[in-house]
């Protein structure tokens, strides 16, 4: 259902997609009946009165899962509540995080590798001594594709890039603990510290939000 909901918001799934599958497959010489049944998370994308006028199949849009459209025809395409939800639960937004940080470290790993090996080599550059700065690029990335998705429900904004810049400043004030190398730094490195992991954090909500039906 998340996908169709993706698909339906950059007009992949929508109303000329379904007219034109509906003439390619030469639908109407297949079926008797004139309805469609679509995924209620198209529904953003598809004008059902325009697939009417212009393919002559009236549209029903089911429930919001695949798994519950049998029980949904037995009811005579009516819907419960429960098929209507889109509850979107912590299970169902760890499921999705993977993604992305796979996608970021098949594209990074060869410059993050890079840093993290001269960390813990003390090849003498500041920001990189001893490994704990890699570190925290690393927790940055952990930050935003991770623990954002998995405290939607309970950080304040809306943009996901806000609520990845807060859990950013939020580590960036514990890596300035006086446990982190980073309590130690001059005022140069801090601030550019503080800059980084926020903006890093940020980042990486920014492509969950095709995932999600939050936005």
């Amino acid at each position: 259902g998340i996908n169709v909901w993706c698909a339906a918001g950059k007009g992949t799934f929508g109303t000329q997609e379904v007219v034109r599958r509906i003439r390619e497959t030469r639908l109407a010489e297949v079926v008797e009946h004139r309805k469609l049944l679509l995924p209620q998370l198209g529904a953003p994308g598809v004008a059902a009165h325009e697939v009417r006028r212009q393919s002559g199949f009236s549209v029903a849009y089911g429930p919001v899962r695949a798994r519950d459209v049998p029980r949904y025809l037995d009811l005579g395409m009516r819907s419960t509540p429960e098929m209507r939800a889109v509850p979107f639960a912590t299970l169902e937004r760890v499921v999705l995080t993977p993604v992305e940080l796979v996608q970021e470290a098949a594209t990074r790993s060869g410059r993050s590798g890079m840093v993290l090996l001269a960390g813990f080599a003390g090849l003498g550059h500041t920001v990189c001594r001893r490994g704990r700065a890699a570190l925290l690029v690393l927790g940055a990335y952990l930050a935003g594709g991770l623990v954002a998705p998995l405290l939607l429900p309970w950080l304040p904004g809306r943009a996901f890039t806000f609520n990845g810049a807060i859990v950013g400043l939020v580590m960036a004030a514990v890596a300035m603990s006086p446990r982190w190398e980073l309590a130690q730094a001059g005022k140069l490195e801090t601030l550019v510290w503080l800059l980084l992991l926020p903006a890093i954090a940020a980042y990486m909500p920014m492509h969950y939000t095709g995932c999600t039906p939050y936005t």
